[in-house]
């Protein structure tokens, strides 16, 4: 099996490579990236790179004709990535999240590739009381992030032909990564705790949160590039985590709390509720790949990123202003020339 992913330079990529590796030793693994984020390794031995036959370097939006031959599965991991990402950078996250991976996977049919695998996101339902939310429930999203990744999901729909395209609705990542960011609730609070003994909630506390680890994403990833038309149909798209793994805010902070001792919790109780609140059904996913559940518990993740961070004796109190959050990786390179208004390398 030839497998292209794309994006595989970020957070979630170094684990995506080292399971499909694992589970598929004789395949042939390439990257493709723009290498916004290259730089930023965390605490690693080993570039996770290496784990791949080749890297190519390039922006999704501007890819070369051909480059798709020869694959049996494409995985489309390169976005911007994040609301506030996606507030700063609004047409660039149109660009790159919806056409340039509809462009992707329409090349990619014509190129005979037999599965195509997007990571969209649970953010698409927005604001959403009452029961969780299922595949078929409508959507809302409120973010350019979230509109973009169902306008994807909408065109990958119209595309016709053979190819099995799976849109995995991920819940939020969390966990440790060979590229570490800390712009996601779990990972914040871990560091909070770890730098400051305290975690100060920035909203009531009580929106819902559907959370995966990145080694749970790349398990799932694992079964969508070999998922068969009869398991799902042709297009398909799945809320991808674990019932068990719809958390409150609150309760996760004070889950960090339990685990690092010393930590305390301070909660803004006077703050208007986060609109971004939902509980999300995985029921069909369960049903659909048995074999690739979540394996990662609440307790997992935060040991994860506990003992991650350690390796790198993090004690940063200023964390928000450094390079383990994405949009000041993209500010500076814009600010200091190496990149334009547009995300695009200017060569300096």
């Amino acid at each position: 099996m030839r497998i292209l992913i794309m994006g595989n330079m970020g957070y979630v990529g170094p684990a995506v490579v080292k399971e499909l590796k694992r589970q598929h030793p004789e395949s042939v693994l390439h990257g493709y990236d723009n290498a916004y984020f290259a730089h930023c390794l965390t605490g690693v031995e080993r570039v996770p790179e290496s784990y791949l036959e080749r890297q190519y370097y390039g922006d999704i939006r501007h890819l070369p004709d051909g480059m798709l031959e020869g694959y049996n599965a494409v995985v489309q991991l390169a976005a911007v990535s994040n609301d506030p990402m996606g507030n700063r950078f609004e047409t660039v996250t149109q660009e790159i999240n919806q056409q340039a991976t509809v462009s992707i996977a329409r090349q990619a049919a014509q190129s005979g590739v037999s599965h195509f695998v997007f990571a969209s996101s649970c953010s698409v339902y927005g604001l959403a009381s009452g029961e969780p939310r299922k595949e078929a429930d409508p959507l809302a999203p409120m973010t350019a992030y979230a509109r973009s990744k169902i306008g994807a999901e909408d065109a990958l729909a119209g595309i016709e032909g053979e190819m099995v395209i799976t849109n995995l609705r991920f819940a939020t990542a969390c966990g440790m990564s060979a590229r570490l960011r800390l712009d996601l609730v779990l990972n914040d609070f871990v560091a909070c705790a770890l730098s400051q003994k305290k975690i100060t909630v920035l909203s009531d506390g009580t929106p819902w949160r559907p959370l995966i680890d990145v080694r749970d994403m790349a398990r799932a990833i694992d079964w969508a590039v070999q998922r068969q038309v009869s398991n799902g149909g042709r297009i398909l798209s799945v809320n991808t985590g674990s019932n068990r793994r719809n958390h409150q805010v609150r309760d996760l902070a004070e889950a960090v709390a339990g685990a690092i001792l010393g930590t305390t919790v301070h909660i803004n109780e006077t703050e208007a509720v986060d609109s971004r609140s939902y509980k999300v059904d995985f029921s069909l996913f369960e049903e659909l790949a048995p074999d690739h559940q979540p394996q990662m518990t609440l307790q997992n993740s935060i040991q994860g990123l506990v003992e991650g961070l350690s390796r790198m004796r993090f004690s940063d109190v200023k964390f928000r202003d450094s390079h383990l959050m994405r949009l000041k990786i993209l500010q500076a390179h814009v600010e200091q020339g190496r990149l334009t208004e547009n995300l695009e390398w200017t060569g300096k």
